[in-house]
């Protein structure tokens, strides 16, 4: 049987698997500033998605549904598998090494560069698209040129945070989990006065039973809103205690989120008829209604005038709104960077991406680099549609969930392959059940989110079979109505790219490789 891995810089001694001495050189540069308390705060920002509240209440009052269902047979056996993962393997990069002690460096290379990646689509796509049309809606129009000044802002101003050492870069985490809990638990007291004055649209109860056509449609989102886990653990090496701190803030940060993303949700309904519930502006049209109660109208037609103590709230939500959408970016950031750099320093990937800096500590390559892929792909996207913002953010969002996804289907069963690989390995928190448990968990949270990637990929997969109601076409983005083809290009030519570009990175890691193998690797 395989020994434990020692996760040291040392080169292994026969078959067993650790990272180069290439990464060794660089993680002496990492600083532990992060406590219990910052993980906490950087797990609800990250899984606290605020891009992502419209398009679940877009689907009616079967959202909470299936968000309760999924909460049980996805986010808790996910939780649990990472909290595993996280506590027995410590080691900076997380995800990437798991995988790497699971299958090899190849296999997680390749993957690493798809996880990574997302986050550039991400914040290049939906979260700037969004951040936009909330500026828009309540402060002032960005025509022509305005809109890509701002978006570059967006998106820079975002990796000047990430480059910032952890003992400064962590106080972003903290200030968007607070403006998280601010923001949406004012929307939810404001619901409770709007109801008050005006009562809110009724919910009938069978518009609660769930249907596989909405399940269709909302497990992309909801599975989203649920993943993130396994960021802090990419930043494992800058914790105080990362075997007790991880699970335990797994634990807190889940119930948080399960909370606050509910709640909102639930408030959306109340307030707006789901016919008039869209993806991108849900959560905002929703802000500016409630808002009214203070200073505002609402007329015959639905458009709302927000005024006096109404328009200053409305201001400061919306400024709150674009600090949540930011800060989501920058907490994925600090993470997949992180994971990237790990990785590229390993030999899957250029060494001089692999660099962590001497002053701040934190992979400022990558970081960089990931900020010029988001404003590239801004600005394409946003040509491409025509500036039509659903058809940028529906192709946006889609993009960033399939590519983030097919990295877990690879990740995520690497908790039963190093269950049998290291039995030995000291396990501060395991999954309950044995191995039966850990292949329990493994195949819930792999299964769906490979679900997840086909139905991304083809909208209404399964609608329609076995008796089953609904039209499949009905399932696309309705930016995308009758175009399945080109939103089905929207996503594959994309992935198809991203998989070569892993494979292109995997083979300039050559030479790092070969020096690790001779014994002579110095990092550069």
């Amino acid at each position: 049987m395989t020994q434990a891995p020692s996760l040291s810089p040392t080169p292994p001694a026969g078959d067993e698997p650790d990272l180069s001495e290439g990464w060794g050189e660089q993680r002496s540069r990492l600083r532990k500033d992060l406590r219990r308390l910052d993980v906490l705060f950087f797990l609800i920002c990250t899984l606290v998605g605020l891009d992502t509240i419209g398009s679940v209440a877009a689907q009616g009052p079967q959202g909470l549904t299936w968000m309760v269902i999924l909460a049980v047979l996805f986010f808790l056996p996910y939780g649990l598998l990472v909290a595993e993962l996280g506590s027995a393997f410590p080691v900076q990069g997380g995800p990437y090494v798991w995988t790497r002690l699971a299958f090899g460096r190849l296999v997680a290379g390749v993957n690493q560069l798809l996880y990574w990646i997302s986050n550039p689509v991400w914040v290049g796509g939906s979260l700037c698209i969004i951040a936009l049309t909330t500026w828009e809606e309540f402060f002032t129009p960005l025509p022509g040129l305005w809109k890509y000044v701002a978006g570059f802002v967006f998106i820079w101003g975002g990796a000047l945070a990430v480059v910032q050492s952890v003992r400064i870069g962590k106080w972003v985490p903290i200030a968007g989990a607070v403006a998280r809990v601010v923001l949406l638990g004012f929307f939810l007291v404001s619901v409770v006065v709007y109801a008050a004055e005006h009562g809110v649209h009724a919910l009938p109860a069978g518009e609660f039973t769930p249907t596989y056509a909405g399940f269709v449609a909302l497990v992309p989102v909801l599975i989203f809103n649920y993943v993130g886990f396994e960021l802090p653990s990419s930043a494992a090496e800058e914790m105080k205690n990362p075997r007790r701190d991880i699970p335990l803030s797994i634990l807190r940060s889940g119930l948080a989120a399960v909370l606050l993303y509910g709640g909102p949700i639930l408030g959306i309904l109340f307030v707006l008829p789901s016919q008039e519930i869209g993806s991108l502006g849900g959560f905002i049209d929703a802000c500016k209604a409630v808002f009214t109660v203070y200073g505002g109208s609402i007329a015959a037609d639905g458009t709302v005038t927000l005024t006096g103590l109404g328009s200053v709230f409305g201001g400061v939500a919306a400024a709150g709104l674009i600090i949540g959408l930011l800060t989501s970016g920058v907490t994925w950031a600090m993470g997949a960077h992180r994971a990237q750099a790990v990785a590229c320093a390993d030999g899957a990937g250029p060494a001089w991406l692999g660099r962590i800096s001497e002053k701040h500590g934190t992979p400022v390559r990558v970081n960089i680099l990931s900020a010029v892929l988001g404003s590239i792909l801004f600005v394409v996207a946003l040509n491409l549609t025509g500036g039509d913002g659903e058809k940028y953010f529906a192709a946006g969002l889609g993009l960033t969930i399939s590519t983030t996804f097919i990295s877990y289907v690879i990740t995520f069963p690497s908790l039963a392959v190093l269950r049998r690989k290291y039995p030995d390995q000291e396990r501060p928190y395991a999954v309950p059940g044995g191995r039966v448990g850990a292949w329990i968990v493994t195949a819930l949270a792999t299964g769906f989110v490979a679900f997840t990637v086909v139905v991304l990929v083809w909208p209404g997969f399964g609608v329609g079979w076995f008796g089953t109601a609904g039209n499949p076409a009905d399932s696309l983005p309705e930016s995308f109505a009758g175009q399945r083809l080109p939103y089905t290009l929207s996503q594959v030519l994309p992935l198809l790219l991203f998989v070569v570009i892993g494979l292109v990175f995997y083979a300039a890691g050559a030479p790092a490789r070969r020096r690790a193998r001779e014994g002579t690797a110095d990092g550069r």
